[in-house]
């Protein structure tokens, strides 16, 4: 993930680049990664992060916004309810958030009801604190898209191959 809001196995969490390419492409620069650390912004590249330290669920987030936020409970619920309350208030022109593709539960529901889905085919390979890679995560993870631009989301994911977008 890129995140961190605790260090322990759930929440650190980095983002491969090659995952963050279609991110790119349908937001250009990406203005905040508001659940982040110096380390994941190395390769995650916001103009802008809000750390542990910052608390991300604090702050007003703005622009064009990545996120990838820590998968514990309850931080994950909450980092989700923010993310749709921050682009609800017109703050966020448009966000792109990272979660497991947990579609069975209760917080996936805050976010898949206001956003366009991508669902990876496959897992991420997620990169640890330490450089490591993750061989496999326990479940395939999405992407959705908060935003006006939702055929160029689509169009970019789909660019890549390695992704399933449903109901095209």
């Amino acid at each position: 993930m890129s995140s961190a809001l605790g260090i322990n196995q759930n929440n650190d969490w980095y983002t491969p680049e090659f995952w963050l390419k279609p991110v790119w492409n349908t937001l250009g620069n990406i203005d905040l990664d508001p659940a982040s650390s110096l380390k994941a912004n190395e390769t995650v590249k916001a103009n802008n992060i809000f750390t542990i330290e910052d608390n991300g669920l604090t702050k007003d987030w703005y622009g064009k916004v990545f996120l990838n936020p820590p998968f514990s409970s309850p931080l994950l619920a909450n980092f989700l309810k923010k993310a749709v309350k921050e682009y609800e208030s017109g703050r966020v022109e448009e966000m792109i958030v990272l979660t497991n593709s947990g579609t069975d539960t209760q917080w996936s529901k805050v976010i898949t009801d206001k956003s366009t889905i991508a669902f990876t085919i496959g897992r991420i390979s997620f990169v640890r604190p330490n450089g490591n890679s993750v061989g496999s995560t326990s479940r395939g993870q999405m992407y959705s898209y908060l935003g006006p631009n939702k055929q160029k989301f689509i169009d970019e994911f789909r660019k890549i191959g390695k992704f399933w977008i449903p109901n095209l």
